[in-house]
């Protein structure tokens, strides 16, 4: 900005992906639209979830550190989890202990003076955010919005002479004109130093809790529908698949293996279970399974191998990608074993690719 230009932040969060999966997943399969932008905020369910650490694939809480903090926090409500994003940061985190002490009401909380009440009561009396550094600084320095941002960014700036220098004598005076008595005033001063200096944009902190709730709600009520919609997300990256399966079963949830009869191109979600998807399968591309989904639509499921080689398009569908899909157990639902598949896969495919040359050709055998 100090040259005349404009910073543009986009974020790209894969999240919003996985939720939009998810609510496509329960629409297609239960047929239950979900209004994601207006969910309840007091769910039962999401929040036991957040309270076990059940948190894998949950935007924003799935490191192992946020968990240990989830499960002893126990949060029950949707500012819990602004306050959380808002803490866990370097700096900030040093006040989790006493904030959960003070949430579990193994620390008493005391309020200088009721207008601070008002101000942090949903943060236990800890100051969190910039917004409540301001409220203050309005509330009892009797500073206006404008010059409450001023005191904002010299605080989180941590420009300690502007702060001694400047600030601190205009919000005694402020307090002073306000009928504060000078050593409750003090006080306060001092809280906002110690915490002020570490405060978050609570705006921001509230839209990244919001779509944490979205994720904690989908996974606490359709389990199999947003990990399927996960497992989605990261079909390209082996270790996270393998993560997220382990989940899965973690979870009570099957993962089923891939089948050229039941699986579509990403995960996909089969009554109770989850069935893989034909685009997490190594060397099956994009074509291959285009191919293989629009055989089976236009003709029905693949009695054998024979069959499902006689109605591929072979150009897209060659001997490499029937040989993973063999060994995947793509086949397996077929009655074959994978041993004797990839005995004879070859000479099948070759007889297939004859037949369709000589159909082709207008020629009969």
């Amino acid at each position: 900005s100090d040259v005349g230009l404009t910073k543009f932040d986009f974020l790209g969060l894969k999240t919003l992906t996985v939720i939009k999966n998810a609510l496509k997943f329960v629409r297609d399969g239960r047929g239950i639209s979900i209004d994601i932008d207006n969910l309840p905020l007091d769910d039962k369910k999401a929040y036991e979830l957040l309270m076990r650490g059940d948190t894998d694939g949950i935007f924003q809480l799935e490191s192992s550190g946020m968990k240990d903090i989830l499960v002893r926090m126990k949060p029950d409500c949707i500012e819990d989890v602004i306050a959380l994003i808002a803490l866990y940061r370097p700096g900030p985190m040093e006040n989790v202990p006493e904030f959960i002490a003070r949430k579990q009401k193994k620390t008493k909380i005391s309020y200088e003076v009721p207008e601070v009440e008002a101000i942090l009561k949903e943060t236990y009396g800890i100051i969190v955010y910039q917004e409540q550094v301001m409220q203050i600084a309005v509330a009892i320095g009797n500073y206006s919005l404008s010059e409450a941002d001023t005191l904002r960014k010299v605080m989180s700036k941590k420009r300690s002479d502007e702060m001694e220098l400047k600030e601190k004598p205009k919000f005694m005076e402020g307090a002073r004109k306000r009928k504060i008595p000078e050593a409750k005033a003090a006080k306060i001063w001092e809280q906002m130093e110690t915490f002020g200096k570490y405060g978050f944009n609570k705006s921001h902190s509230t839209a990244y809790a919001i779509i944490s709730y979205q994720t904690a709600y989908l996974k606490a009520h359709y389990p199999a529908e947003f990990m399927a919609a996960l497992l989605t997300s990261e079909k390209d990256n082996r270790d996270k698949i393998i993560s997220h399966i382990s989940s899965c079963r973690d979870m009570g949830l099957n993962v089923l293996p891939p089948d050229i009869n039941e699986s579509m191109s990403d995960f996909s979600v089969v009554g109770e279970h989850i069935r893989f998807g034909l685009g997490a399968v190594k060397n099956v591309g994009v074509g291959a399974i285009d191919s293989i989904i629009s055989a089976r639509t236009a003709g029905g499921p693949f009695s054998s191998l024979s069959d499902f080689c006689e109605r591929v398009d072979q150009r897209k569908v060659n001997k490499r990608v029937i040989e993973s899909l063999i060994k995947c157990g793509a086949f397996d639902s077929t009655g074959h074993k994978r041993r004797q598949l990839i005995a004879c896969y070859e000479e099948i495919l070759d007889k297939a690719q004859r037949r369709q040359r000589e159909r082709m050709s207008g020629q009969v055998n």
